[in-house]
């Protein structure tokens, strides 16, 4: 499905990601740990369709239930005890703690998932290049590494399934020794690759002072728009911080702020914040129906 605010300026793309992976980082309150969910599910469904529902349904859900159980068995905190297990207190405090915990790691996965297919490695090299070249470059090769790892390995090992040799196939020793050998091909394919990769850069001219590079995104009206929107809602989510409004003490005690008028501004600002590209998107669909319609 196209999105709408893949094609903002890569400075707005990148600021969005980095307000919704700092503000899911340190707030910890209920609130905005279930905005932060939601938002983030919403936004990587719209993405990937029906892949990310498997993928959510399948790894996400599992491992929201893994890290909730875990908390409350290796974290004894708290004044609630509920009951215990071989002496060892098992308390409420560390049950919610748990859950929060658990659903903070797992919105952050999905906002780097969507950052992935948002944040293309041209875009990353585009804000970041000139500043710390080197840097950049790295960290636009490693986010590319395990896909194309992952996309090689599918094609040699069909190309050994065709053939009887996959790793799937024959007895267990068969199949180690089949197995190895495609790890063998996929370790001699990167290799082959990264020095194709180096003396590509080399005959480009990389590193070399005064070279200049091509880049095809405009900062127009439209972009200044959305980034003094997006500055306006994250103004408002820290103003609501310095009010004590988004954070929670979970021990000894559960401890929350109390509710005002202004925790609902608040709320309502993170909200928007984090679905701030299906806005986007919801606009753009709208204005395209409105098009077809009156031609």
């Amino acid at each position: 499905m196209r999105d709408a605010f893949s094609g903002f300026h890569p400075l707005v793309n990148f600021a969005f990601f980095l307000a919704a992976v700092l503000c899911g980082m340190f707030f910890m309150h209920p609130v905005f740990l279930g905005i932060s969910l939601a938002c983030s599910l919403a936004y990587s469904l719209y993405l990937g369709g029906r892949k990310s529902l498997k993928f959510s349904l399948l790894y996400m859900l599992p491992l929201l239930l893994l890290v909730a159980v875990l908390n409350p068995l290796l974290n004894h905190e708290g004044a609630t005890i509920l009951l215990y297990i071989n002496d060892n207190p098992l308390t409420l405090e560390a049950i919610l703690y748990g859950a929060a915990s658990a659903v903070m790691f797992v919105s952050m996965l999905l906002w780097f998932s969507c950052y992935n297919a948002v944040m293309t490695s041209d875009k990353f090299l585009y804000l970041f290049g000139r500043v710390i070249p080197s840097l950049s470059l790295v960290l636009s090769m490693t986010l590319r590494l395990v896909p194309r790892l992952r996309a090689q390995l599918r094609v040699i090992s069909h190309a050994q399934k065709c053939v009887g040799r996959d790793a799937s196939q024959g007895n267990v020793v068969r199949r180690v020794r089949n197995g190895g050998k495609i790890l063998f091909i996929l370790i001699t394919w990167a290799l082959e690759n990264a020095v194709d990769t180096a003396d590509s850069m080399r005959s480009r001219g990389f590193g070399l002072r005064g070279r200049t590079a091509f880049s095809n995104y405009r900062f127009d009206a439209r972009d200044r728009a959305a980034m003094g929107i997006l500055a306006g809602l994250f103004a408002v989510v820290l103003a609501g911080l310095f009010a004590g409004q988004n954070t929670a003490v979970y021990f000894p005690l559960v401890t929350l702020p109390p509710l005002t008028p202004f925790s609902f501004v608040v709320y309502a600002a993170y909200a928007v914040l984090l679905l701030f590209p299906l806005i986007v998107n919801l606009q753009e669909a709208i204005v395209w129906r409105r098009l077809k319609s009156a031609a």
